[in-house]
């Protein structure tokens, strides 16, 4: 075990890689990604060098939302295996070092789930019902929805249940949003806690950990859907009726008292996309523990974005008497390498070009991956030198970039089903493309789009044996990415991540020192608020660890010191732009 995992509070500096089930390696060749296809893969986990892994949902469901339309919290879809094989993949992670997480999503069901097939089936007002948020419906006969509310994923957010009353779903009509204030979902979520923590769960991650508590009682709905919008969920002064609202906590706090009852303690990181002044009261010692740092997730490759980012992380950290977290990628977000690979504008808050671009139709803006990659190895460093814990997300150790090209007819994510196709966003399918692993099993092009392939799946599928076409189309060119390619490359991305890691491990969180000093470029004879350096304590022989990132396009000199690694190579002790490196001093 990895000096973390031999820790209580492993989890306050780990690396935590995300699996997205159906898409990281499919054992049974349906073109599905199954629970035994992680077992497989356990191996290649430990070897990269994190701590934990995290389980995106893996539970029945319609897949309405990518899994996160739940129909049963304790059970495992029988598409992606069994029970046994549940537990069969925790008893190898842990055999293997590694700690295991899965998610958690409270905020809603899937309509296929039985508490909402009794509350359709029951009388308005009646206990079935309370479990879900129904309301009268406006008009003379309920015809109309309670107020004009739209959802995250476009079209209303109130759907009829046929007798004049409607049921919120802020995200897709298959996703009926539960209400917090029944005091038997709080019991029955308490029971999911321990009973995935009794089948050997490390932690949890909570999906829309901001959302759960809402307040429609306080004024009539017609006037909350005139003052407030469903994507309004910034909210800073605590009064929105249904994000990041003070009640909130009391849920928390309830968990935490069911984490403490295991030994060690479980814990869990909240998804809850709050102003950061709001992170620390998720991330507190009473309640989760951990909160995702999407500030670090929204930043362009700007210095003083990433300066800001870094800044609020800590400060929330201090706040919380926790550690901060650290994500750059994940399944909801474009990839970065492909983000940085585009042009560094924001336009409309974190709605900027490159996700426009991404989430589009592929051809608005020109995507320089080259310029992505260089900026991701740099982006890698200048994260993994950072006190706190890092998620990972599957593939970005191999570089990938987005697939911003998936044939509109080939999409999954509801996103895409709810827009005008050429127009507006096709969704978050193009970094849910299943992985490559072998290069050796490349697809042969398929008829209808000669940029993706049919009859084999880079590995992704049992190699040699005739399998299904993976759930979503692999391009051609992640042939440039497989897995057994990069590990033969020492300067491939997956080499660049082990090295890393296994640095990080035996010499930045091998110490309990948290501290982080900031050093000023002018110090050094650099640009003006165009790098960023830090420094912090190191295990071993008593010197410091410094961290150099050169956000410029023209070389800075080094300071001297010993050059642990750097994402380029260095000549003459020159660190060129777009780069990172690591020194003890």
């Amino acid at each position: 075990m990895t000096a973390n995992n031999l820790r209580d509070d492993w989890w306050k500096q780990a690396v935590v890689y995300q699996v997205y089930p159906r898409s990281f390696r499919d054992a049974n060749g349906d073109g599905l990604g199954d629970i035994a296809g992680i077992t497989d893969r356990m191996v290649y986990l430990k070897d990269l060098g994190v701590d934990a892994i995290w389980l995106s949902p893996f539970y029945p469901s319609e897949l309405a939302d990518g899994g996160y339309d739940v129909i049963d919290y304790r059970n495992v879809d029988p598409r992606l295996g069994t029970m046994d094989d549940f537990d069969a993949m925790v008893a190898a992670a842990h055999d293997a070092g590694l700690k295991v997480m899965v998610d958690i999503v409270p905020n809603h069901t899937s309509d296929r789930h039985a508490w909402f097939l009794e509350a359709l089936s029951s009388p308005a007002g009646s206990p079935a019902r309370d479990r879900y948020i129904f309301r009268p419906g406006a008009g003379e006969h309920g015809e109309l929805p309670p107020n004009g509310w739209q959802s995250l994923f476009g079209g209303p957010a109130w759907e009829p249940a046929g007798d004049g009353t409607w049921y919120l779903h802020l995200f897709t009509k298959e996703q009926p949003d539960l209400n917090w204030k029944n005091p038997e979902v709080h019991e029955d979520f308490k029971r999911t806690l321990r009973f995935w923590s009794d089948h050997g769960v490390d932690g949890f991650r909570i999906d829309v950990a901001h959302g759960l508590a809402k307040d429609l009682d306080s004024a009539p709905l017609s006037e909350l859907g005139e003052k407030y919008s469903v994507g309004n969920d910034q909210n800073a002064d605590g009064t929105h009726p249904l994000w990041d609202r003070p009640e909130v906590h009391d849920i928390y706090r309830e968990w935490n008292a069911v984490f403490n009852e295991y030994t060690p303690a479980r814990f869990a990181v909240g998804e809850a996309w709050v102003v950061p002044e709001h992170q620390h009261l998720y991330a507190s010692e009473q309640e989760l523990g951990q909160v995702f740092n999407f500030e670090f997730a929204k930043a362009n490759w700007d210095a003083d974005e990433f300066r800001t980012a870094i800044e609020e992380g800590l400060s929330s950290a201090s706040e919380s008497k926790s550690t901060t977290t650290w994500v750059m990628s994940n399944h909801d977000v474009p990839r970065h390498v492909s983000r940085y690979g585009l042009p560094q504008v924001r336009t409309n808050g974190y709605h900027d070009l490159p996700n426009d671009w991404l989430l589009r139709n592929g051809t608005t803006y020109l995507e320089d991956r080259a310029l992505g990659e260089r900026r991701a190895r740099a982006a890698l460093l200048m994260e993994l030198g950072l006190p706190g814990s890092v998620y990972v997300y599957q593939g970005e150790e191999l570089g990938l970039p987005e697939v911003a090209t998936i044939p509109w007819d080939r999409l999954e994510d509801p996103v895409a089903f709810n827009t005008d196709h050429g127009t507006a966003a096709k969704g978050r399918d193009g970094c849910r493309v299943p992985l490559p692993w072998v290069v050796s099993d490349m697809p042969e092009p398929a008829p209808w789009d000669p940029e993706f392939g049919t009859g084999a799946s880079f590995g992704f599928s049992n190699v040699g044996e005739r399998t299904a076409d993976p759930h979503l189309p692999q391009p051609l060119w992640f042939a440039g990415y497989a897995a057994d390619a990069e590990a033969d490359d020492p300067d491939s991305m997956l080499n660049l991540y082990r090295r890393a890691l296994a640095w990080r491990q035996e010499r930045l969180t091998a110490t309990s020192d948290l501290g982080l000093e900031w050093v000023a470029s002018e110090e050094l004879g650099y640009p003006e608020d165009k790098t960023i350096v830090y420094q912090r304590p190191v295990a071993g022989d008593g010197r410091t660890f410094m961290c150099v990132v050169n956000f410029t396009e023209a070389p800075v000199s080094l300071p001297d010191g010993q050059l642990v690694m750097a994402s380029v190579p260095i000549a003459d002790g020159q660190l060129p732009g777009d780069a990172t490196a690591w020194l003890l001093r």
